[in-house]
């Protein structure tokens, strides 16, 4: 059976990364995608593309380049993000823009090209990776909230559209994960004025099993909702993966 092949963008962020190395230890042909340099431990069976998703230009490149490596693909996931950590008034028009670039319209134009080699290969899963900022959120981070809310309206009408196609769209809302864009965010107060660690611990307080997430276990999550085995009955759903932060009350 030949492998199945997934493209991933921000494939060389903390998630991203994660989900390159978790779907080719499953066997997955690995396409990845980010705007920065991988590395040299990209998978070896998988094919790298460093370019700039939030252009549109990029994406035809991509997609030009990627169906060099293989005709179909059997997932998309769409994790490529950038945050803003400011008040909303101090948010600039180009600021805003560039987050709903990079978080939202990025979406739009990757499924385009998507779907129809996800059609060639009788269907498959998208996976969009939101945030529970889509549904909780705080102060001074209003743009990226916003970006992963659309994100999450945009996976119900994308699944409803593409159930004729045996293809599957789902959303994951990480919570807090311990990834490079976290720790940036880390100056905005929310957590506290102490030292890195300090904050990281003062936020794992705010989850019910007391600890941050790992790219790792966002990975896994992931991978179930790209399975077709495993989540074959899901489809517009948003899954939460928040170590039980949304599900304590904000005033206990």
């Amino acid at each position: 059976m030949k492998n199945k092949t997934i493209l991933i963008t921000g494939a060389g962020g903390g998630i991203g990364r994660a989900c390159v190395h978790h779907f080719a230890k499953q066997g997955w042909r690995v396409i990845g995608v980010d705007r920065s340099d991988f590395g040299e431990d990209f998978p070896q069976n998988g094919h790298f593309i460093q370019a700039d998703i939030s252009q549109p230009d990029s994406v035809e490149k991509i997609f030009h380049e990627a169906k060099q490596v293989s005709p179909t693909l059997e997932a998309l996931v769409n994790n490529a993000a950038v945050q803003v950590a400011k008040p909303l008034i101090e948010t600039s028009v180009e600021e805003w823009d560039a987050v709903m670039a990079s978080n939202l319209r990025s979406v739009f134009l990757f499924v385009k090209l998507a779907h129809p080699l996800m059609k060639a290969a009788g269907g498959g899963a998208i996976v969009n990776v939101s945030s529970v900022h889509a549904v909780q959120t705080s102060a001074n981070i209003a743009a990226y909230a916003a970006s992963k809310g659309g994100l999450l309206a945009l996976t119900r009408a994308m699944a409803i559209e593409f159930a004729k196609d045996n293809i599957r769209v789902n959303a994951i809302l990480p919570g807090a994960v311990d990834t490079p864009m976290l720790r940036a965010g880390l100056n905005r107060g929310h957590v506290g004025d102490g030292n890195l660690q300090e904050r990281l611990d003062n936020l794992a307080k705010k989850t019910v099993n007391g600890k941050v997430g790992t790219p790792e276990e966002i990975a896994k999550a992931i991978y179930f909702l790209a399975d077709n085995e495993q989540s074959s009955f899901m489809t517009g759903q948003a899954m939460i993966v928040d170590g039980g932060a949304t599900a304590r009350l904000s005033t206990e």
